[in-house]
């Protein structure tokens, strides 16, 4: 049987539009009640129904999420930050692992008021423009010039924080693994700057010091740090482009008989929690993963009110300092 807001009005002893602006989380209702309902709501099983809210009040309350994996760890955490973010704010977000396209086609027939697109492919801005759709869109993470509404980055900023870093701790010889494929425009950024930053304080930077890899899993990572870590120009220290990849080039050092930090120091993209949960904290760089789900989740409100805005919010990366980074000996 399915309970229905009128349901929950009769049990509480109180309107349908009491329950529906509870609900919601309206200021016109007392805190008192508004939580008696919500207990309420939530002892009854409520689900909320999108087609019936949306003939009510002309919006579903959905967002749509186009999702480009869920094995990754730092995107998932993310998405489970930003449907917090959603929900408290009384949105519901359903998401798709489906092509683009199939994806867009899906949300356009549940109505959904936006779409986030996580941006990871340099095709991705291209695809949506020739798709129709009436439904606001913004992208997390374009990596290149997009006619959407835009929150990225700047990760070219956060790798030559991690080169500056390790230079001023008395590292030449540094080694950076990441996806080496032009089709992933935001680990090229990455790869780019690396270069830059390397030769802007004159370090040798040979083409084997970029270890190339096809995935951003844990196993590339571990392959990558064994390949690096034997080979005759050993680097002193390693920067990660991701979380999944530390945690691959860890099992690869211990196997190697390395100590962190004072065989070889590390830092990693990836400015999420987990990074303090290795035996040897993480130093790290990029933004805050709370701080980017509420940018996201505020943009998105933003879109709702303008769509056809056209802006991009760039958040600025920090370098947060911890133990698996040293002086070199």
């Amino acid at each position: 049987m399915m309970i229905t807001i009128k349901d929950i009005a009769s049990r509480a002893g109180v309107s349908f539009s009491t329950v529906s602006k509870a609900l919601r989380n309206s200021p016109l209702v007392q805190e008192t009640t508004k939580q008696h309902i919500l207990n309420l709501a939530q002892e009854m099983g409520y689900q909320p129904n999108i087609a019936a809210r949306r003939l009510a009040s002309k919006k579903s309350g959905a967002i749509g999420v186009v999702w480009p994996s869920i094995e990754r760890t730092a995107p998932s955490s993310l998405l489970t930050r930003i449907n917090e973010e959603l929900e408290i704010r009384g949105y519901t977000t359903l998401l798709s692992i489906n092509r683009l396209d199939s994806a867009i086609e899906t949300f356009h027939r549940f109505q959904v008021d936006a779409i986030l697109v996580f941006g990871d492919h340099g095709d991705q801005a291209a695809q949506l423009a020739s798709l129709a759709t009436s439904i606001p869109i913004l992208i997390y993470g374009s990596g290149v010039h997009s006619p959407f509404v835009t929150v990225d980055v700047n990760r070219s900023k956060a790798t030559r924080l991690a080169v500056k870093h390790l230079i001023e701790l008395g590292h030449r010889h540094i080694g950076y693994i990441g996806r080496t494929m032009q089709s992933d425009p935001l680990q090229m950024e990455k790869i780019e700057a690396f270069r830059s930053e390397m030769e802007k304080y004159g370090a040798p930077c040979p083409d084997e010091c970029v270890a190339s890899i096809q995935g951003m899993e844990f196993h590339d990572g571990y392959a990558a740090a064994k390949q690096l870590l034997c080979s005759s120009a050993r680097p002193t220290a390693l920067i990660s482009g991701s979380f999944d990849l530390t945690r691959g080039i860890l099992k690869a050092i211990v196997e190697l008989g390395h100590q962190i930090p004072h065989d070889l120091s590390i830092v990693s993209y990836d400015n999420i929690p987990q990074m303090m949960d290795f035996d040897i904290p993480m130093t790290v760089v990029g933004v805050e993963i709370q701080y980017i789900a509420q940018q996201i989740a505020a943009a998105l409100l933003t879109l709702l009110e303008a769509p056809y805005a056209e802006r991009t919010l760039v958040l600025e990366p920090e370098l947060v300092v911890r133990a698996s980074t040293a002086t070199l000996p």
